[in-house]
C-alpha cells in the first residue's frame, strides 16, 4: 500500500475513534499540540470529518483545536528562547535549510506580528515561527496573540463551513481551500501594508 493510502486509512481509523470516545475534545486538543510542534500534518484531515459527525460540539472543536495550538506554540516559543543553543541546529537541518530559516528569523525582527499571522494561515509548518520568535527573543503577548488569531480563522473558518454546508463541507473545502488561503493571507498581507504605511 502506498505512504499516503496508509497515512489516509490511519488518519480514519483515528477519527473514528476520537468520533466514539468521549475525551474527543481533549483528543482534539492533544492532536492540534502534537501538529503545532512535533508532527507536521495537516489537523484538518481529521477536524473535518469530526466536526461533521460531531456537528453539535463542532464550535468546541474549533476552540479546543485552537487552544491545543497556543500550547503548542508557547512550547515551541520557550525552545526557541532557552533551548535553541542546544537543539536549534538539529531543529533547522530536520526541518528546514539554514537560509530558509534566517530569512524568517529576518522578517520576524522586521515585521514579527504580521509575519506570525501569515505563517498561522498559510500552509506552511509553523515550527518555524515558534522557534524564530523564541531565538529572536519576540514579544510573548504578541505572539500568542498573532498565533490565536490566525489559528482562530483557520479553525473556526471550518466549524462555519460545516455549519452551513453540512455534509458538502468536505467537498467545498477541497474545491476552494487554497483560494480561501490565498485571499485570507493577502488580506493579513495587506493590514500589514497599511500599518506600516498609515501608522
Amino acid at each position: 500500500m502506498a505512504p499516503d493510502k496508509r497515512l489516509s486509512k490511519k488518519m480514519a481509523q483515528k477519527t473514528k475513534q476520537l468520533v466514539d470516545s468521549k475525551h474527543m475534545l481533549k483528543g482534539i486538543t492533544l492532536s492540534s499540540f502534537l501538529e503545532s510542534t512535533i508532527v507536521p500534518i495537516p489537523l484538518e484531515a481529521v477536524m473535518l470529518p469530526l466536526m461533521q459527525a460531531r456537528r453539535e460540539s463542532l464550535w468546541h472543536i474549533a476552540a479546543m483545536a485552537t487552544l491545543g495550538c497556543v500550547i503548542g506554540a508557547i512550547f515551541g516559543y520557550a525552545l526557541g528562547y532557552y533551548l535553541f543553543d542546544l537543539i536549534g541546529e538539529w531543529v533547522i537541518s530536520t526541518f528546514f535549510s539554514q537560509d530558509q530559516f534566517e530569512n524568517v528569523k529576518n522578517q520576524m525582527q522586521q515585521q514579527g506580528f504580521w509575519f506570525v499571522m501569515t505563517l498561522g494561515i498559510a500552509p506552511i509548518p509553523f515550527q518555524v515561527a515558534m522557534l524564530a520568535a523564541g531565538a529572536t527573543k519576540y514579544s510573548l503577548p504578541l505572539f500568542l496573540l498573532a498565533t490565536i488569531i490566525a489559528r482562530s480563522l483557520r479553525y473556526f473558518g471550518l466549524a462555519a463551513a460545516v455549519y452551513y454546508a453540512g455534509d458538502k463541507a468536505e467537498q467545498i473545502i477541497r474545491r476552494y481551500k487554497m483560494k480561501a488561503i490565498i485571499g485570507a493571507t493577502l488580506i493579513v498581507l495587506l493590514l500589514w501594508w497599511g500599518a506600516n504605511t498609515f501608522l
